[in-house]
């Protein structure tokens, strides 16, 4: 037996295969797209190519994986359990819903189901903005049971985005207050801010607050707001167009920083 296990990854809809050993570090990978297992140890070849066997289909490329950006090197030294990169939106609701999933056939829909609609819509569409040199992070866990929703970073900088669910409701915002519809008014631009400083305590940056209306009818402001914005779902990829604060390097190093489950232990 060679001690290997293959642990499959999607990620914007692109699956790769890591071969990894039984503490967790990963010794080879298995890119579908490219046809090619990328070999982090020559000496483990044949354990590899063995594990790997039911999952290859044609003829595959084997050998040393292209110099590895500086993100790459973060992520293959993570253990599979604290890389959060592979984290889809609403990924913790999910997985509590999927343990907890509530009683059948009630009358009023399951609010957590409408809390993951707003989060898969909002984190869908920032996940399009991949391929514009930025990088989203979903359901980051802060200490006590709290998350950031989507972590954002790119060339305009850093924002921790809250999503609400609010189809077809009236929104008032009068800061720090959110009412969403005829329920009570809650203080949540509070925590909004709290959640991107703490975002920014662990990774030493300006995190920008967010917060994202799901499918609202209207929406209404008060006051101009302090250190904060408010995007529909439809609109999240307007954050695209600031640019001029954070280089490709530097972005690429606070995603490997953020990406760690570690980085978040004691915010």
């Amino acid at each position: 037996m060679n001690a290997l296990r293959v642990i499959p990854t999607w990620r914007h809809g692109q699956e790769r295969l890591y071969v990894c050993r039984t503490d967790g570090r990963n010794v080879a990978w298995y890119d579908r797209e490219a046809a090619r297992v990328n070999l982090l140890s020559e000496e483990r070849r044949e354990d590899v190519l063995d594990v790997l066997g039911p999952f290859l289909t044609g003829a595959v490329t084997v050998g040393p994986p292209p110099v590895p950006t500086p993100a790459e090197l973060v992520r293959l030294s993570l253990h599979p359990d604290d890389d959060l990169a592979p984290n889809r939106p609403g990924e913790a609701l999910q997985t509590v819903l999927d343990h907890e999933p509530g009683p059948q056939r009630r009358m009023r829909p399951d609010p957590r189901r409408h809390a993951l609609a707003a989060e898969l819509a909002v984190g869908e569409a920032l996940d399009r903005l991949d391929g514009a040199g930025w990088r989203t992070l979903h359901s980051v866990p802060l200490p006590g049971g709290d998350r950031v929703h989507h972590l954002v970073i790119g060339p305009g900088g850093l924002f921790a985005v809250h999503t609400v669910y609010a189809r077809k409701q009236r929104v008032l915002v009068a800061d720090p207050m959110v009412t969403v519809g005829r329920r009570e008014a809650r203080p949540l631009l509070r925590v909004v801010r709290a959640d991107a400083n703490r975002a920014s305590y662990a990774l030493t940056a300006e995190v920008r607050p967010v917060l994202a209306l799901f499918g609202p009818r209207d929406v209404s402001v008060t006051a101009p707001l302090r250190e904060m914005r408010i995007l529909l779902d439809t609109d999240v990829t307007s954050l695209a167009r600031s640019g001029g604060v954070l280089k490709p390097a530097d972005v690429e190093a606070l995603h490997a920083m953020a990406r760690d489950r570690g980085t978040w232990v004691r915010v």
